[in-house]
C-alpha cells in the first residue's frame, strides 16, 4: 500500500490495502482495451492481404469496432447500476474474450464478416470495462488523490496502445508481401495456400487475449471490490433537459470529429508509411509504434502546459497544427509526409479529455448523462476509416484522404476557440 503525505501533514492511503489487488486488475483493463483498440491498425493491413480487400472494405473493421460501442455505452451503464459494477467487468471480460476467440474460425473460413462480428462482441466487452474502470479506481482509496490514481491508470492504456504496433506487427504480420503482378502469376491453389497462412496469422495474438482475459475475470471474481454510490440506482437514463446546454451539444460534434480523424489516421499509417516511404509492413508498424509513442509523451506535456495555458486555447493551438501537419501529409514526399502524419499523434494526445472535461462543464445534475452522450460521440470511428479508404480507392493515393482529417481537425479548432462556452439553459 503506497501512502502520501497530504497538506495537513497526515499520510492517506494511495490505496486501500483490501482493495490493492482489485486496483492492480482494474489498472490491467486500461492495457488490455489499449492492445484490442490499437491491435486494429495492424488488422486492417493484414486483412487487406490475407482477404483481397479493398482500403475501403477493410476500413470497415473501426466500423464494425466503434458500432459496438455506441450501440452498448447506454445499455451497459444501465445493466451495471443494476447488476453491479463487478458484474459488469466480468461480463465485459467474458465478451472480451468471446470475440477473440471467435478469431480462430474466422481465419480458418477467411470470412470478413465473421471477423467484423468478432471485433463487434470484443468492442461489446470494451464498453462495459470502460463504464465501469474509470469510477472504481476513484473509490479505492483517499478521495483526495483519485485524480493520481486516475492518471496512474491512464499512463497504463498509453503503455499498451504504443506497445500494440510492435507486438502486433512482430506476431501478425509475416513479412511476406507480394505485388499484383506477382499475384497475379500464382496459380489459384498457392494464392489460396498464401491467403490461408495470412489468415491464421491473426490465431495466435488472439488466443492469447482470450486466454489472459479470462484468467483475469476469474481473478476478479475472487477477490474483493468496493461497491459504487451508483450501483443499485434506477433513475430516468436519458433527461433532454441535458441538450440545453449548447456547449455539450458542441463537445458532442467535437468529439465525434476528433475521434473520426485519430481513428482515421492511425488506421490508414501502415499503408501510409508503405505508400510514401516503400517501407515493408514491420517497419511500418514500428513506425506507427513511434508515433503513438508521441502521443503518450503529448499527454504528460499538455497537462504540464494547460498550467500556463488555457486548455481551450491549447486544444484550439494544437487542432491548428493537425490541420497544418495533415495538409503537409497530403502534399509532401517520402519520410517527410510520413514524419508530418506520425507528428499529428503529440499534437491529438490532449484532444478527447479536454474536448470531454470542456464539454460537461457547468452542467452539475447531468454530467453523467451528459458524459454519455459525449462517450458516444466516437461514433465518428465508426465512419470515417471506410471514406477515408474509399478516397484512397478512388484516387489511387492514400494521401488524398488525410484531407479529411484536416478538414475534423478544423472542427475541433473552432470548438476551442469558441464552441467550448458555456450557455446554460439556452437551446440556441
Amino acid at each position: 500500500m503506497k501512502r502520501r503525505r497530504d497538506e495537513t501533514g497526515w499520510h492517506k492511503p494511495f490505496i486501500y490495502r483490501k482493495y490493492a489487488l482489485a486496483f492492480v486488475c482494474v489498472t490491467a483493463l486500461f492495457f488490455l482495451w489499449a492492445i484490442a483498440h490499437n491491435f486494429n491498425d495492424i488488422l486492417i493491413k493484414q486483412f487487406q492481404k490475407a482477404l483481397d480487400l479493398t482500403r475501403m472494405q477493410s476500413g470497415l473493421v473501426q466500423t464494425a469496432f466503434y458500432f459496438g460501442y455506441f450501440l452498448l455505452a447506454l445499455p451497459a451503464g444501465v445493466v451495471m447500476r443494476r447488476f453491479g459494477f463487478k458484474n459488469g467487468i466480468i461480463v465485459g471480460l467474458a465478451l472480451y474474450a468471446l470475440g477473440a476467440l471467435l478469431f480462430f474460425p474466422a481465419a480458418e473460413a477467411r470470412s470478413f464478416a465473421f471477423f467484423l462480428g468478432a471485433l463487434f462482441v470484443i468492442a461489446a466487452g470494451l464498453t462495459f470495462l470502460e463504464t465501469a474502470a474509470n469510477p472504481y479506481i476513484t473509490v479505492m482509496g483517499d478521495p483526495g488523490s483519485a485524480a493520481r490514481r486516475l492518471n496512474f491508470a491512464q499512463a497504463f492504456n498509453g503503455l499498451g496502445a504504443f506497445l500494440a504496433p510492435f507486438v502486433g506487427g512482430a506476431l501478425i504480420f509475416s513479412g511476406i508481401e507480394y505485388s499484383a503482378e506477382e499475384l497475379a502469376r500464382m496459380t489459384p491453389d498457392a494464392l489460396a495456400a498464401y491467403r490461408a497462412t495470412e489468415a491464421r496469422a491473426v490465431q495466435t495474438p488472439y488466443l492469447g487475449l482470450a486466454a489472459i482475459t479470462t484468467i483475469l475475470a476469474l481473478v476478479i471474481l475472487l477477490i474483493p471490490f468496493p461497491r459504487l454510490e451508483l450501483e443499485g440506482e434506477s433513475r430516468q437514463w436519458f433527461d433532454r433537459r441535458v441538450l440545453r446546454f449548447r456547449h455539450l451539444r458542441h463537445a458532442v460534434i467535437a468529439q465525434f470529429f476528433y475521434v473520426g480523424a485519430q481513428v482515421g489516421i492511425w488506421s490508414y499509417f501502415i499503408n501510409f508509411a508503405q505508400d510514401l516511404a516503400g517501407a515493408p509492413e514491420k517497419t511500418a508498424a514500428n513506425y506507427l509504434g513511434f508515433s503513438l509513442i508521441a502521443f503518450m509523451i503529448g499527454r504528460f506535456t499538455g497537462v504540464a502546459l494547460m498550467g500556463r495555458i488555457a486548455p481551450q486555447r491549447l486544444l484550439a493551438l494544437y487542432a491548428v497544427l493537425n490541420v497544418l501537419l495533415c495538409i503537409v501529409a497530403a502534399g509532401a514526399d517520402g519520410m517527410a509526409a510520413v514524419i508530418a502524419l506520425g507528428a499529428t499523434s503529440f499534437f491529438m494526445s490532449i484532444m478527447f479529455p479536454t474536448i470531454f472535461a470542456l464539454g460537461i462543464k457547468d452542467i452539475g445534475e447531468h454530467a453523467k448523462i451528459g458524459s454519455s452522450l459525449i462517450v458516444m460521440a466516437i461514433i465518428g470511428g465508426a465512419l470515417f476509416p471506410p471514406l477515408m479508404g474509399l478516397i484512397a480507392d478512388l484516387t489511387a493515393s492514400i494521401q488524398y484522404a488525410m484531407l479529411i482529417p484536416a478538414v475534423c481537425f478544423a472542427v475541433v479548432f473552432f470548438f476551442g476557440r469558441s464552441g467550448y462556452k458555456p450557455a446554460a439553459g439556452s437551446a440556441s
